[in-house]
């Protein structure tokens, strides 16, 4: 089935077959591996992609359901040479640990902070509550997205440490 749709920015129009899941096209077809299938049943998170702006699990999606839409994965969120401010603040805290998880990370907190430039550590919390982390314990990760509203609602630029 032919299908319309954006990824980072760039459109595409794509005979895709109707039961490809995204997380599938985007890896395969589109190399775009920030993209992680870690338990393939919408569990873990670690899938999650934006798509017009809402943060969705690319492993239960299928094509269909993206036509005419816009995706953003973490390869889209960065300018050129520059890490976002949310990808710097991950590294400067310590909350990348292994990695795996990380990007579904980052796409769920650009959500969280495009809506709420100003969350509560207990709104970052329950923002993230469907990804899983094996490694950090939560707190990195809920550190890096604090640092990383405060740059973006101060404007400044990520630093690294």
């Amino acid at each position: 089935m032919e299908l319309e749709f954006t990824v980072n920015g760039r459109e595409y129009v794509q005979d895709v077959p109707p039961d490809t899941r995204l997380i599938d096209f985007l890896r395969e077809d589109l190399n775009l591996t920030s993209v992680k299938e870690g338990c393939g049943v919408g569990e873990c998170g670690s899938c999650t992609v934006l798509v017009d702006g809402k943060s969705i699990l690319s492993c239960l999606t299928y094509m269909p359901e993206i036509d005419g839409k816009e995706v953003l994965t973490l390869e889209g969120i960065t300018d050129g040479d520059e890490l976002h401010p949310l990808q710097q603040a991950f590294i400067d805290t310590g909350g990348v640990q292994c990695g795996f998880c990380t990007p579904g990370f980052i796409m769920v907190a650009l959500e969280l902070l495009n809506e709420n430039p100003d969350p509560t550590r207990d709104e970052i919390r329950k923002w993230i509550e469907g990804n899983i982390c094996r490694c950090t314990g939560y707190r990195k990760i809920v550190d890096a997205i604090e640092l990383a509203a405060r740059w973006m609602r101060e404007g400044q630029e990520a630093v690294e440490a």
